[in-house]
């Protein structure tokens, strides 16, 4: 086993994707019957994500699935990836970890990103627009200062107050330097972009200011791994959401995903087909010893403390099984 593998922490991100054939309510229970099988193979964490009006996505609530994933878990870390901040007012956000944490103590993340909704109309839905997102420093010196009990209000959160719930950033290019300056712990992706990231990373370590949550730099890099007994195995796992993404550019709609069967049988225009072989590529792929040799490599160049492992596929055993194998390369006993 790699040592460099064996000393990282690996952790899993579920978006809660809706397939063909099956309602948005099973794509939530498949989302925690998931984290159940990652704590039981030994992955750090288990995350949730927030999505608004997408068909394709039935997490729009992260918070409220947190609280579902840690009942039905008694482990492995639980939290968000993450809730998007200027959709939301800090005191609430700051209520609703500290509801999370008074009931799973120790056990709960909360990480937060910086993007608001993806189309005009979610915006107006929220009643955000773009320019919210150019606050979030702000927004998110407000939300620790709730836990901390400095805001000027008067107003104290309950129970978040004198609770320590540790924050995470989800970012690249400003989001990465608010991280920094706030001393706080970063997550950053893709796998795909590798060059891109490795700026983001370092900006991040050149700029990081100790604090309270985190004394030193602490990098989690994000992206698909998908591990199969060959690597056509594992490129099929990835179908189902190449197919998506090429979709959502060329319809303007993020779809459920398809059985990577019907993807493969569908006659693609020249631009679908352009948009679903870029999908295809540039992500942790192949055999067991294939990702172990690629992921040694992100390793190593990034420096990085984890792997958030954001893998989604319509088949729901080969998705189980995919994370199973990357199990046996961090966790061999298990």
């Amino acid at each position: 086993m790699s040592a460099v593998i064996a000393r990282t922490r690996f952790s899993v991100l579920d978006r809660s994707r809706t397939r063909e054939g099956h309602p948005p309510a099973q794509a939530l229970r498949d989302t925690v019957a998931l984290a159940r099988e990652a704590e039981a193979l030994g992955y750090h964490r288990f995350w949730v994500a927030e999505h608004h009006g997408v068909p394709g996505v039935a997490g729009s609530a992260p918070t409220v699935l947190a609280a579902a994933v840690a009942a039905a878990t008694g482990t492995i870390r639980v939290g968000t990836g993450g809730v998007m901040l200027p959709n939301h007012q800090p005191l609430v956000v700051a209520e609703q970890f500290g509801v999370l944490e008074s009931l799973f103590p120790g056990r709960i993340d909360m990480g937060l990103g910086r993007s608001v909704g993806f189309t005009g109309g979610v915006r107006r839905a929220l009643g955000r627009g773009r320019e919210d997102a150019e606050d979030f420093a702000a927004q998110l010196d407000e939300l620790l200062g709730w836990f901390a009990g400095t805001s000027p209000t008067g107003v104290h959160a309950r129970p978040a107050e004198g609770l320590r719930v540790p924050p995470f950033v989800l970012a690249m290019g400003e989001g990465a330097r608010v991280a920094a300056r706030a001393g706080l712990p970063l997550v950053i992706g893709d796998l795909r972009g590798r060059e891109r990231m490795l700026r983001g990373v370092e900006e991040y370590r050149a700029l990081f200011r100790p604090s309270p949550w985190a004394p030193e730099p602490y990098v989690i890099v994000s992206g698909t791994v998908a591990v199969g007994g060959t690597a056509e195995e594992a490129r099929r796992l990835l179908v189902p959401e190449a197919w998506a993404m090429a979709y959502s550019r060329t319809h303007g709609t993020f779809p459920p995903l398809a059985p990577a069967e019907a993807v493969l049988e569908r006659a693609m225009t020249d631009k679908e087909r352009g948009f679903y072989e870029s999908g295809l590529g540039g992500h942790v792929a192949g055999t067991g010893d294939q990702v172990a040799h690629e992921l040694e490599s992100v390793l190593k160049e990034t420096g990085a403390d984890e792997v958030l492992v954001t893998t989604s596929g319509y088949d729901r055993a080969a998705l189980l099984d995919s994370y199973r194998r990357l199990a046996a390369l961090f966790a061999p006993a298990r």
